[in-house]
């Protein structure tokens, strides 16, 4: 069975993320997939520091006996995990400070394990700001050879609270319209890998930098 990881990276536990995140989340189980939305809290998130410790261990240099987050757990349980959603609120035009500093984590430490999985990102704001804040949540899957699932247009909720929320029935109908794509291309991956179709094959990676 599939599973897919939805990131809720609100400091609100329920509040307008989640209600776009949990709209996604039942089309994929009336699919069968299984699912599980993480709460990043309220408690500061460590930002990477670019120490290369994950690079030999693995692991965040951040545990959970440093920072109450959840990072080295996603590392752990990351080969289970076959799509990742990234919820977030629109601070300034941007994602939170708590879902950048986890994904900035997440992805340093685990990106070379990121490649074929799917990703989406959803954000939900009161007005405007959405598409810059999507668009920075969507670098992170270009980076690591992520399918990006889409949807009927920008994955994104409007309203200041979840009940004006669940008024935007628009919003509501791009998030399952995302889930069901997201659903079909899982399945779609499982048949091909019954099939015997391989999965890409990369040649070895360029890093060109700009100073001579």
């Amino acid at each position: 069975m599939a599973k897919v990881l939805l990131i809720n990276g609100s400091p609100n536990e329920h509040g307008c993320t989640y209600t776009a995140l949990h709209e996604v989340e039942g089309v994929l189980r009336r699919h069968g997939i299984e699912t599980e939305i993480l709460w990043l809290g309220r408690k500061p998130v460590a930002g990477c520091i670019a120490c290369n410790t994950c690079a030999r261990t693995g692991h965040c240099v951040f545990g959970p006996e440093t920072f109450d987050d959840k990072v080295n757990r996603v590392l752990d349980e990351l080969d289970s995990i076959d799509a990742i959603v990234v919820g977030s609120p629109v601070y300034y035009a941007a994602a939170s400070g708590q879902i950048t500093s986890f994904l900035n984590r997440l992805f340093y430490a685990g990106g070379r394990r990121m490649a074929g999985k799917l990703g989406a990102a959803v954000v939900s704001c009161r007005r405007g700001g959405a598409a810059s804040a999507f668009d920075q949540l969507n670098k992170y899957f270009t980076i690591c050879n992520m399918p990006v699932v889409s949807s009927q247009y920008w994955n994104q909720v409007h309203g200041n609270t979840p009940e004006e929320v669940l008024q935007d029935a628009e919003g509501l109908q791009m998030m399952r319209t995302l889930g069901e794509n997201m659903a079909w291309l899982l399945r779609s991956i499982e048949a091909g890998k019954k099939a015997g179709v391989p999965a890409p094959q990369y040649e070895p990676k360029v890093a060109t930098n700009f100073i001579r």
